[in-house]
């Protein structure tokens, strides 16, 4: 790789800057920046952050293959501007031994498009009865430290309890998927005024807020870190935020579907609104909004959950839960977050970038982008505004709650350690 000069970036967000890109790393960051032989990059006046780290895709392999495999996903992922995923547990066989976790870590490592670190289930099975085997996960060549069931919840509170003092030991965290199952058998949708009106089975915002509550205070007891996957309630927002004021050391996530869609959608009975925690309502949506401004949600995690066609394209009842998220991530927060005033730039790097990166250990990610560092970058054209096309999508599976809806927003480049994965637009 030679030299790459970006010219005229808005880095954060800020006044436009040149920036010097030599191999892998950033060699300067100033103005009138000149590198005899480089290739140039014309920003104008284009945002420039640190690669977006999720720590929370669905990248379906080994076992699922119809649905997106690791190459599609991280594909997908650099079209939507990340350099760093964590890829989730629930896979078929299941990500609970060194063998599973070194295979999807290899197959990242072959593909190229972003680095790809695979979440360690919790329980063997996923099943929520036996611990898996953390320990050599975490000693595996793919160095797990994030471990989640995710797609279930860890229920069993001596078994979450266990999990907990494990990872302890060396600095891990357990990803939590925060739904007492009990409170929603049967449940197709959030429960309120809009599951009573149309007579779908209601999911109360106490299934997850009562696990949250439960964890926090079992975190505190064990000294150790919990993470909360896709908060989505008002209630559970609170919880947090009382929880990092006794000083617990909990972290938690919301989708960008959480902080856009609410449960009227639902009204249309399309499946493609059909998702685990559910669309909530308006009040959820705006205290979602505020927590993730003012700190107490730490980040942005996709929850990218793609899904081949027969599986959402049926009726409501039968439908797969989830939605995918890459390749539209940043445009629903730059509408949500930043357009509504509630974050800058150096707040959306910092939600989607540094502090994901902080808490999954995403070595030489969310980084700033300053001299010396990794050349982890994303170019945005932030002025951009266009309707969402799925046809277009690097994905597999199609299964997204925007297509047809105009987003601000476009991912123009994405450099992974100095090469280009996304050039104007298109993969590299």
């Amino acid at each position: 790789m030679g030299k790459i000069l970006i010219r005229g970036a808005k880095v954060l967000g800020g006044e436009p800057q040149d920036v010097l890109v030599d191999g892998e790393v950033i060699e300067a960051v100033g103005t009138g920046l000149s590198a005899e032989g480089a290739e140039v990059v014309e920003a104008d006046g284009k945002v420039l952050l640190p690669g977006l780290v999720d720590l929370h895709t669905h990248l379906r392999e080994p076992g699922r293959e119809d649905s997106e495999t690791v190459l599609t996903g991280t594909r997908a992922a650099a079209s939507g501007g990340f350099t760093a995923v964590f890829a989730m547990a629930n896979t078929f066989p299941v990500a609970d031994t060194a063998g599973v976790v070194e295979q999807v870590y290899r197959l990242g490592r072959e593909h190229g498009y972003c680095d790809v670190q695979p979440i360690g289930a919790v329980t063997v099975g996923l099943e929520g009865r036996q611990l898996a085997e953390l320990g050599a996960m975490h000693e595996s060549a793919a160095g797990v430290t994030v471990f989640s069931d995710d797609g279930k919840c860890v229920d069993d509170a001596v078994i979450m309890r266990r999990a907990l003092e494990y990872v302890k030991a060396f600095g891990g965290v357990v990803a939590q998927h925060a739904q007492e199952p009990r409170l929603t058998e049967g449940a197709q949708m959030n429960e309120g005024v809009v599951s009573a009106e149309l007579g779908l089975g209601g999911w109360p915002a106490v299934a997850e807020e009562s696990i949250i509550a439960r964890d926090v205070l079992l975190a505190e007891h064990v000294g150790s870190r919990v993470h909360i996957c896709h908060l989505s309630t008002a209630g559970s927002v609170e919880i947090v935020r009382w929880a990092k004021s006794r000083g617990i050391d909990v972290t938690a996530e919301v989708t960008p579907h959480h902080l856009l869609l609410t449960d009227e959608l639902v009204r249309t009975y399309n499946p493609v609104y059909k998702v685990n925690p559910p669309l909530r309502t308006e009040r959820d949506v705006l205290a979602l909004r505020e927590a993730l401004a003012d700190g107490t949600i730490d980040i942005v995690a996709t929850d990218h959950a793609p899904h081949p066609h027969e599986d959402k394209d049926c009726e409501w009842a039968a439908a797969a839960m989830g939605m995918v998220g890459l390749e539209t991530a940043l445009s629903v927060v730059q509408q949500t977050m930043v357009e509504t005033g509630l974050l800058d730039w150096a707040g959306v790097a910092d939600r989607m970038s540094a502090r994901p990166a902080a808490i999954g250990g995403a070595t030489g990610h969310g980084r700033p982008v300053s001299a010396g560092e990794p050349a982890n970058l994303t170019l945005v054209d932030t002025a951009y505004r266009g309707a969402v096309d799925p046809a277009g999508f690097a994905s597999r599976s199609r299964n997204t709650p925007y297509e047809g809806r105009e987003l601000p927003g476009r991912v123009t480049h994405t450099w992974l350690r100095g090469k280009a994965t996304l050039v104007d637009g298109k993969l590299a």
